[in-house]
């Protein structure tokens, strides 16, 4: 059947605003990732109870070229976040 059955237009898939990322094959941000979705279940879905876990895996992607780096303000993590896990 064709597309433009009935005269519908094409669809033109566009990629993400961040661009593509590549998977974690070899699971080395495994553990952080299982962390988080274990969180993630114990606080019911809520993710702002799970932040700081979802900040290590990102910082786990991002050190180990699975992701670009990026300011962590650009992720969603404001100052008062950043600047509480560098005193740790």
């Amino acid at each position: 059947m064709s597309s433009f059955t009935f005269g519908q237009r094409s669809f033109t898939p566009v990629p993400p605003e961040k661009g593509s990322f590549p998977l974690d094959h070899e699971g080395i941000c495994r553990d952080f990732m299982i962390k988080y979705m274990r969180c993630l279940m114990d606080n019911k879905n809520i993710a702002s109870n799970c932040k700081d876990i979802s900040k290590d895996y990102l910082a786990c992607r991002m050190d180990n070229g699975l992701m670009a780096r990026e300011e962590w303000t650009q992720l969603g993590f404001g100052e008062k976040e950043v600047s509480e896990q560098q005193k740790q």
